[in-house]
């Protein structure tokens, strides 16, 4: 259907894009969630770490949360999340990706944009459990597009995932990064980078014949880490064929089931084709909000829960 009038309206100072993006993502403190970690491990031999929350009573339904670029399981957007849907009924599944929960994963490759496999494994693992009747998944950014690609894939998608929600998506890759590279988004594409040298760096103690010092030297801005190890490391030909292949945006027109996506028009992110209005006026499974503040996964709301949180929560329990 086609973009959906969104209500969203932050405090004043909130409508500020790097203002919102950065008190979410630097400064705001959810209260201790308790989590119970559970490894999975996966066909090629390496791991992945859940961190779980449950209902107050016993659950049929989960929500799996997936974090964004150098994100974890800990972050508070993914706490304020699993807090605000606990107590409605939901467990919660929150992934830390490939070399995300505080220990490296056991290979050379790690997590990316379009690696729909980790996400099906966690998926057939939570089947597996016979716990769980309904399967909800919430993405933040990179974990957005995750979740947007696999509902788009050609794939068996089991009767028990009934909704998706994704926020702050950078749904054309190659688009977002060219935002990211831009002197607005300095201070971002600087901290990715830093975050993303400090694990190659790890990873070179692991492979040192595959990393070399002059490798990571020559790595300047995050289009060089993706053309030399993403790329590398996921068996693509270089940045823009991992781009292209990966981006949640090709994919959309697929989706069959109800899905949100939640875009706002001032993140710096984001730039024009990562809002696929066309797409959505023709894909009546696609709901697409776009509000007009909230910065990348931000939304700042009150009482310290976002507009998203609550948004994903009603969309959730729509029946349809």
């Amino acid at each position: 259907m086609p973009n959906i009038p969104s209500l969203y309206k932050p405090p004043l100072v909130f409508k500020n894009s790097h203002l919102s993006t950065i008190y979410s993502g630097l400064f705001r403190k959810v209260p201790v969630l308790h989590q119970k970690r559970e490894r999975i491990f996966l066909a090629d031999g390496d791991f992945l770490d859940l961190d779980w929350s449950f209902a107050q009573k016993p659950s049929k339904k989960v929500i799996i949360l997936i974090h964004g670029l150098e994100g974890n399981a800990q972050r508070a957007y993914i706490l304020g999340s699993a807090k605000l849907f606990n107590p409605s009924d939901y467990d919660c599944c929150s992934i830390n990706l490939r070399g995300c929960s505080g220990e490296a994963n056991a290979l050379f490759r790690s997590y990316h944009s379009g690696a729909t496999e980790d996400l099906e494994s966690v998926i057939q693992h939570i089947l597996e459990t016979k716990k769980y009747t309904e399967i909800y998944i919430k993405g933040f950014s990179l974990g957005g597009n995750l979740a947007l690609k696999y509902a788009g894939e050609k794939r068996h998608r089991p009767k028990e995932l009934k909704k998706i929600v994704a926020i702050s998506v950078p749904c054309d890759l190659h688009n977002s990064l060219q935002q990211l590279l831009k002197p607005k988004n300095a201070l971002y594409a600087a901290r990715f980078k830093k975050h993303l040298i400090e694990k190659l760096k790890t990873k070179q103690k692991l492979f040192p014949q595959e990393i070399l010092d002059t490798d990571i030297n020559s790595i300047h801005t995050l289009l060089d880490f993706d053309n030399f190890y993403t790329s590398k490391a996921h068996g693509f030909t270089d940045a823009m064929d991992y781009y292209e292949k990966s981006n949640c945006l090709q994919f959309l027109p697929n989706i069959s089931i109800p899905t949100l996506l939640i875009n706002a028009k001032n993140d710096s992110f984001l730039g024009e084709s990562c809002f696929p209005i066309a797409i959505a006026e023709k894909n009546t499974f696609i709901n697409l909000e776009i509000p007009k503040y909230g910065g990348h996964v931000g939304f700042v709301g009150q009482k310290n829960v976002t507009y998203t949180e609550k948004r994903a929560l009603s969309f959730f329990k729509e029946t349809n």
